[in-house]
Formats: C-alpha cells, sequence, structure tokens
C-alpha cells in the first residue's frame, strides 16, 4: 500500500504547486491591470493566456458590477482547495501509511 500512499502524496504536492502558482499568476494580473498594462507586451499577454480559462468562467455566473471581483471568487476558490483537496491527499495517503 505504500505505492498508492506515495502516490497521493506526490499528488497532493503537485496540486498544492499549481494552486500556488495559479494563485500568484492571478494576483499579479490584478496588480498589473490597475496600470492598465500594454496589451502587446508579452509578459501581459502571458498573464492573461494563463488566468483567462480560470477567471472567465467566475465572470460568467457573477452579475455585472462596477468592477472586476473575478479575481477575489478565484482567490477565495484557491484557498478552499488547497485546505480542502490537498489536505484531504495527505489525509488519504498518510492514512494508508
Amino acid at each position: 500500500m505504500f505505492v498508492v500512499s506515495n502516490l497521493f502524496t506526490a499528488l497532493a504536492k503537485m496540486a498544492d504547486i499549481g494552486l500556488t502558482i495559479f494563485y500568484w499568476l492571478i494576483l499579479v494580473r490584478a496588480l498589473i491591470s490597475w496600470v492598465n498594462p500594454d496589451p502587446m507586451n508579452p509578459i501581459v499577454q502571458i498573464l492573461e493566456r494563463t488566468t483567462e480559462p480560470i477567471l472567465a468562467p467566475i465572470r460568467r455566473f457573477m452579475p455585472n458590477l462596477a468592477i472586476d471581483i473575478s479575481p477575489i471568487i478565484a482567490f477565495l476558490i484557491i484557498i478552499f482547495l488547497k485546505h480542502f483537496l490537498v489536505q484531504t491527499l495527505y489525509d488519504l495517503s498518510f492514512s494508508m501509511r
């Protein structure tokens, strides 16, 4: 059973790292949006391409407000997933040892 336990540990670590990367990408995109960046800048394009698949579905379900709060909702979802999904995978891993 240690093989399955190690698999769950690896999945938990990968999910944790991936969620952390998305958290920082969304944060940087939100901060950059305050200064009206050049849309032709390669960094801005990379940030938009990587975060838009996460933010677009959130925007579809939200009412139109004066400001875009989809990054805040995305942060809450990421924090929930880090505390629920990642911790559950770690707990499964340790219970199988």
